[in-house]
């Protein structure tokens, strides 16, 4: 990676599926952490195969020389009556986060989402109103006050079956709420699967933007799901995304767009897939070459 000048780690999805739990489910974390050491990567987020102990969690990465870089939190603030209760969990999952080293938090309203939700099984996501929007700015507005007390910054991951995935609500989401309190998680392969230009997302709202995960699709398989109506837990079955180069989205104008801003927090590989069919290891690796050949690209233009 000697051409990428931004912080590059990988997300454990890529060995040991969070939403497709066979994906790589007896994958063991140490083979995760030391295959992130093999790529030369030096940052990871939390993932379902790590110690819970803090302490062991943070041995064994330093061990290693990674870097623990946020750890997903989901909220229920569309709905006003969580609140409070919300907060509490938000400010413990700071301290956590914040002792181990960590700058962001990846935050994802649950209320409405086929798949997070626990109040309720939709059959398609349930989109907000504008109470509820309102009630949504109001908690994470709140929960960025929270991150800010621990020198972190709230990070809002656009996320697939949810009720902020479509471009305009991304647009709504940052206009309803504080700039110096809420910020995006840029995510090229749920940009796209939202139904957004990635590129135009970045461009729009660079300004917010303090953590990136880098994600392909294969427009095949979506193009199929879309048809059979599918839900976003099986498009992931059926192999939408994957890494950097081996999808459809070009990642050229991106990583310029990143590296012409001086972006210096951290980005993330992801390919949410099944590790038996496409192994984590070498798919990261080609990733890596393709993303650090761009840059080259770019710089000899």
């Amino acid at each position: 990676m000697k051409n990428i000048p931004f912080r590059l780690g990988i997300h454990p999805i890529n060995w040991v599926g969070e939403d497709v739990k066979e994906h790589g489910d007896a994958t063991t974390f140490e083979q995760i952490v030391d295959e992130i050491q093999k790529l030369g990567l030096t940052g990871t987020e939390m993932g379902r195969k790590f110690p819970t102990d803090q302490e062991v969690l943070k041995q064994e990465l330093a061990s290693r020389g990674i870097s623990l870089t946020s750890q997903w939190k989901s909220v229920l603030f569309s709905d006003p009556s969580y609140h409070e209760a919300e907060l509490e969990a938000y400010r413990a999952h700071a301290k956590f986060l914040k002792e181990m080293g960590s700058t962001v938090i990846s935050t994802c309203e649950a209320g409405g989402s086929l798949h997070f939700d626990l109040r309720q099984s939709p059959s398609e996501v349930q989109r907000l109103n504008e109470e509820q929007w309102e009630a949504l700015a109001k908690g994470l507005n709140a929960a960025g006050a929270i991150a800010k007390e621990y020198g972190l910054k709230l990070t809002y991951h656009h996320h697939g079956g949810t009720v902020v995935e479509r471009p305009e609500e991304i647009d709504k989401l940052m206009e309803l709420t504080d700039p110096n309190l809420v910020y995006l998680l840029f995510d090229t392969g749920h940009a796209y699967y939202g139904g957004a230009d990635p590129l135009s997302v970045l461009q729009k709202h660079y300004d917010r933007v303090a953590y990136v995960h880098l994600k392909d699709i294969r427009p095949e398989v979506l193009a199929e799901a879309r048809d059979e109506k599918s839900d976003f837990i099986t498009c992931i079955r059926k192999g939408v995304f994957t890494v950097p180069g081996d999808g459809c989205i070009d990642f050229a104008p991106i990583i310029n767009e990143l590296v012409s801003r001086n972006y210096e927090g951290w980005a993330l590989l992801e390919g949410e897939q099944d590790p038996h069919l496409h192994p984590a290891y070498d798919y990261a690796a080609r990733a890596l070459q393709y993303l650090d050949s761009l840059i080259a690209e770019e710089g000899e233009q």
